[in-house]
Parts: C-alpha cells; structure tokens; sequence
C-alpha cells in the first residue's frame, strides 16, 4: 500500500544521509526521541553534551533509523485495517460508479436551509448553532484562550475533551488522527465535497518565547557568521540605525583582499546589496524588527510555524507526508494537503532569498528601466550584452549570460533559478551579476557559511520529498501564502517545483492574496512563464491573512504599504485576477489545448465573489466538467455555500482540520475570532440554521441520518 511504501522510502533516506557526512541538523541539537533521525549531522551529534543521550541516539540512527522506524510502524498498524476496508470501497466505486449521481439545481443567493444541510444531523445542526451564538459573544470571543485553559484545569483531561468534541473541537475539527476523520471525509464526499487537509496541531507559544526564538535565531546565526570569517574582524558595532532607535546593521569585519567593509544585517545576516552607483540598497521590508518577532501580531486567521531545530522541521515533513497518505487513502485521490514552507526550514532563510529576488528585480529596473519581474521588461540576451559592454570581466560576463534564461520572446531570468530547487545548489555562487559602472562583478547576497547553505538545502530536500510523494500518489499540494518579506521566494520555489512537477497535470498550487497591491501583475508573469516554460499552472486565490500586520509593519519600518487600501479594492483585486485566469482558460478550449493547463481555486467565504465566479464561468464558457475552477471554504464555515455548490456538480471543496484536542486549542482560537470578525456572515448561518432545526423538528426528524448519492466533479 502507498502508506507503507513512504515508510520504505523514508527509511531508505536515513540510509543514504547516515551514509553521507554532510547532512542537517543545526549545531548541537539532537532530536527528541521519537523524531526523525534522517539527516543527522555526525558532528553535530558528536559536540552535543554527552549526558543528554547524544551517543545513544547516534548509535541508534548509525544502527538504520530504528526510532524513524518505530514511529511510522505504530501509526501504519492502527491503519491499516481501516485502510484496507477504505481501498476496498474505493475500488467497487471505481468499478460500479453511480449510473446518475445526483445533482440539485444551484441557488446561487444561497439561501436554501435544505441544501445547506441536508449533510448534517439534527445534533449537528443544534450544536453549530450554539458555537455559533458563542462566536456572537465578544467577551467570550476576546478571552476564549484564557476559558479554554480554566476549563482544562477545572474539568479535567477527560470530561474537558467531551465538553470539546460537543461544541468547539466537534464543529470546527474533523478528528484525532488520520483514521478518525474518515467518516467525516466519506460524508463530504456523498454530498460532492471534497477535502484539503491539514494536521493542524500547534505550538502554544507564548509571545515572549516567539520573540525569543525569532531573535535568538538571528543572534546565532550572526555569531556562526562572524565565526566562519577568514579574515580579521572587528568588533562589532552598530553603524546604522532605523527610525526606532533598532540597531540595523553592524560593521564586522573588513576583507583584506578586496579593502571593503563587511555589513551584516540583522533581517538576514547578510551583507546589504549595493546599486550601480555603488550605494547600499537596503531593503527595510526585509529586515526584522522585534515588534514583529512573534510572526502572529495581528494575525487571526493563519498558523505560523516558528523555527527550532532541523528536526522540528523533519518531524513537520512526516506529519505532511502522512496527510498525503491519508489524502490518498480516504478521498479517492481527489483530495489535496496544505503545507506551509516556513514549516519546512529557517524562515530566515526564506528572507534572504526574497530580498536576493527583489535586488535582481532593482538591478534589471537599473539597467533597463521599468518595474517589475525580470520578465515583463521583454529585453533580450543582445538588450543585456549591450548592457553590460562597460564590464571589463568579458569571461565573467559570458558565464553570466550563459546562465539567463531566455526564449525567442526575450528574457525570463536573470539566474537559472531552477536550480534552486537542486539539493546541491550554492545560494552565493548563484547571485553573482556584473555590474557597468566598477566593471566587476558582484553580489547580490553575501557569501553564506556553510552551515546556512546546508540549511537551505534541506529545507529543499523536504518540500521535493512531499511533492514527489504527491506525485507519486496523484494527490496535490497547496502551498500557502505567507507575510510578504517571505513570499517572493515562497513563489519562486514554488513555480520551479511546477515547472518540475507540474508536467502533465497541476500537483503544485501556489497561493495568491488579494489583498496586495501587485496581486495581478504577480499572477499575471507567472501564467505567462507557465505558458512560455510549458507547465501547468495551478493557484488558489484568496483575500488574505496578514493585512493588519503588513499594514502596521509597513508603518513601523517606513515602506510603502504594499496593501489594498480597501475591502473594495482588494474585492476589485480577486475579480480582476480571476476573470484574467478564466479569459487564458477560455483562449486554452478555444485553441484546443488542454484547458485543465491552468487549474484554479476561489478559496473564498464572501458569496459574492463565489456568486461572481459562477457567473463569469458562464458568462466565458467554462463548466464544471472542465474541471479548471474549484471552490474551497473551512470545515465548519460557510456551509451554506459550500455544499449546495458540490451537490450542484461545481468542484466544492472543504479545508479539513485534525488533530488530538489539547493539541489544537489555538486553531480553535483563531476560528473564534475569525468568526466574531464576520458576524454578518454568522448571522445569516444562524438564520439558515434555525429555519432547518425548527423544519425538522416540526416533521419529527430530531434522529435525521444524512444520506447522500452525490459524486464530487
């Protein structure tokens, strides 16, 4: 079965790593045990205190990853019966499909009870409606942390997760594990819902330690820095500050070679880019400052992932590989997980990248004029040669512009950036260009030491894993957008994966918020290296989770706010980004190409956009059968609109959270305020919902079995 083969090719990664001597963790950490041991670095281990069972945990991963194993064996075994009644079922449906699934006509003001509902049981009906008047409550709403914690403690382990099941956990989570969401996944898909899942335990951190880990991490990371100089280094010193008094960048050291001075900034312990007219170019979007440490200032509506170690990181891998495998086992390979590349590797490093993308960004508006993506200048390899005349390194020049990529209609980028996703690949050797005016080439990220590099690799190393495995079981992967000093280089790693993966269908989705100001534009270069790169192109659009904190960061470090300054506009925003993805799906079916070349999901809980999607559908020629569009909302939100649209043939999906109920209190925490912030919304729920609760009990149907004969589209 496909779990128990991931088991074998996880093992036989611990196999090939162990074997290796350059592998991942960070210095001195050693794993817990029960975590994975793939990837462990020998020296690492070797330098940790010895009283800590570092030895013995070494042995342990030299003896074949026994703990690795152990940890996927207990899960596989509580699995695998339900697993293989699961794929039996699954296979007499592949063999005796409905001879007429049912469809109900769509109401697209979504105001039928019966549609809404008819997937719930009375008792559910009861009780979203009490979670629902809870959510209306903005004491209960504002302290809902601090009672969850109360009741803990008063009610007890036991009685406090039979309260939870009954109303918040029951509501808003499908189960504990991968074996107890199925039923609940097997309901959804009888009334033509699909789910996108997400193990969706977190860390309760407070806010003092999320600071403490964001800062400290820098702080280490400056000091290896400092550490891995081969050259004499000056104390360090603070030689700029921002408007907030925050020391912003520190001279600490000068290279002898080159007579020039070592800047390191705090955002990325990297050395600041220069212009071509020699001056820094600092990026104060890209640095950190201690206010917006803790990564959930202002933040309701999405988990963050704060970094501690490479093996958090490895253990965050497992848990998405086994939400593909519960993907592929309970949904009929229709499903999708969700994972976020923070989770994945030090998000620091997620930053350097994406100052790197916006300095080369900087360097072509310099050389050719103009703004935006390498792209959109349309120059040619000639335009650049022209360019960089002045450049006396002829050699070096000819290596650069060996390396662009490029097509018959000009320029796509300045680096070869597939070769980020290359396990081996140097991030430093890679970000080298000429530059006209000294004649020399230079960087536009700072050397990086090795242990960074190595970092960086294994963050790649992880999300080529879970996209391999992805494709290997013909499910898909999400992944979600992030705060927006980390999303150029969320975006550039996730496009190259579907120009590697996305070869014959959309396995990779990237993830577009509306809310920027450059959300069009963005969308609109990437369809067309899509196009030019021939890829298909997948993109889950939505409104956004981190406006406050862009908003209030932007002001705080003094750059242009880079939001919609509206709810209009980012409305304005979604639709237009949209409808130009409908009108190239249209030119695909008109030019009778593949269509499903471009897949998109309104990922949306406003019924207006919803309502406008469905009508700009019709209104181009797109149907459901062409299985291009798909709309998701949360488990246990809007249901209202989500499955009236999967009982009426529209690909409807459901974002499925899981997870042991003490594990996932802040996830229900964010699903309280989220709440309270549309009340409008709630209080049309309400109304669907007590007009369905008075009907049944008025027909007598307080025990209603749901029943359904839908087939998802």
């Amino acid at each position: 079965m496909a779990f128990l083969r991931s088991v074998a090719r996880c093992n036989s990664l611990v196999s090939r790593k162990v074997s290796s001597t350059s592998s991942v963790l960070t210095a001195g950490s050693i794993p817990p045990a029960g975590s994975s041991p793939r990837g462990i670095l020998l020296s690492d281990a070797l330098s940790a205190d010895p009283n800590q069972a570092s030895l013995s945990y070494l042995s342990q991963v030299l003896a074949g990853g026994h703990l690795h194993q152990r940890r996927f064996r207990s899960v596989a075994a509580t699995a695998t019966s339900n697993r293989a009644h699961v794929e039996s079922k699954q296979q007499h449906q592949q063999q005796n499909p409905p001879s007429s699934p049912q469809r109900d006509p769509l109401d697209v003001g979504f105001n039928d009870p019966n549609a809404a509902f008819k997937s719930k049981t009375t008792f559910e009906l009861i009780r979203a409606y009490f979670v629902y008047l809870l959510c209306s409550s903005e004491f209960l709403v504002e302290n809902n942390m601090k009672l969850m914690k109360l009741a803990q403690t008063v009610l007890g382990e036991k009685l406090f997760t039979l309260v939870m099941k009954y109303t918040f956990y029951g509501h808003f989570v499908a189960g504990e594990d991968q074996v107890k969401i199925v039923p609940t996944l097997e309901r959804l898909r009888s009334f033509g819902v699909k789910p996108i899942l997400d193990y969706s335990v977190e860390e309760d951190l407070s806010q003092e330690e999320a600071e403490k880990r964001e800062v400290e991490n820098l702080r280490v990371q400056l000091m290896k820095t400092i550490a891995s100089m081969n050259f004499p280094v000056h104390r360090p010193r603070i030689c700029s500050e921002n408007h907030l008094g925050n020391p912003s960048t520190l001279l600490i050291g000068v290279n002898p070679e080159q007579g020039t001075a070592i800047h390191v900034r705090r955002a990325s312990v990297s050395s600041t880019g220069t212009n071509l007219s020699g001056e820094a170019t600092s990026l104060p979007q890209y640095s950190v400052d201690k206010t917006f440490a803790d990564r959930r200032y202002k933040v309701q509506s999405a988990r963050t992932y704060f970094y501690l170690n490479e093996a958090t990181c490895e253990r965050n891998m497992e848990t998405f590989l086994e939400c593909l495998d519960a993907v592929k086992g309970a949904t009929f390979g229709t499903g999708i997980t969700a994972i976020k590349l923070t989770a994945l590797g030090r998000p620091q490093l997620l930053l350097q990248l994406s100052e790197v993308i916006m300095q080369a960004r900087n360097y072509m508006m310099e050389l050719a004029g103009d703004t935006g993506n390498v792209l959109t200048h349309h120059k040619t390899i000639q335009d650049l040669e022209r360019y960089l005349s002045k450049v006396t390194d002829k050699n070096e020049v000819k290596k650069f512009l060996e390396k662009v990529t490029s097509d018959k209609d000009g320029i796509l980028h300045l680096f070869p950036w597939s070769g980020i996703i290359n396990e081996d690949c140097e991030l430093s050797e890679t970000f080298r260009v000429p530059d006209p005016v000294t004649g020399q080439m230079r960087r536009l990220i700072s050397q990086i030491p090795p242990k960074e590099e190595e970092m960086f690799r294994n963050m790649i190393r992880r999300l080529n894993t879970i996209v391999k495995t992805a494709q290997d079981l013909d499910v898909r992967i999400m992944i979600d957008a992030e705060q927006t000093y980390f999303q150029p280089a969320i975006s550039r790693i996730t496009l190259e994966m579907m120009r590697k993966y996305n070869t014959e269908k959309a396995i990779v989705f990237n993830t577009y918020q509306c809310y920027l100001k450059n959300t069009y534009k963005e969308v609109c270069t990437d369809l067309e290296q899509a196009k030019r790169q021939n890829f298909y192109f997948g993109a889950k659009l939505v409104r956004g989770a981190y406006i406050e904190q862009e908003r209030a960061r932007a002001a705080a470090l003094g750059y242009e706010d880079p939001t919609n300054p509206s709810f209009e506009a980012t409305t304005e925003m979604y639709h237009k980004t949209l409808t130009e993805c409908l009108r190239r799906i249209r030119i695909l079916k008109d030019a009778k190409e593949d269509p499903k070349k471009i897949a998109i999901m309104v990922a949306s809980h406003n019924e207006d956009t919803v309502r406008f999607a469905i009508e700009k559908m019709k209104e181009i020629g797109i149907h459901p059968e062409d299985k291009v569009i798909c709309f998701g909302q949360l488990l246990g939100m809007c249901d209202y609109i989500t499955f009236p649209l999967g009982q009426a043939g529209y690909s409807a999906y459901k974002y499925i959270p899981y997870g042991p109920v003490n594990e996932v209190l802040p996830y229900l925490s964010r699903r309280a305020q989220e709440n309270k912030g549309v009340l409008q919304k709630i209080k049309k729920e309400k109304r669907l919902l007590l007009s369905e609760i008075t009907k049944r009990l008025a027909k007598g149907q307080l025990f209603y079995k749901p029943k359904g004969n839908y087939v998802p589209i």
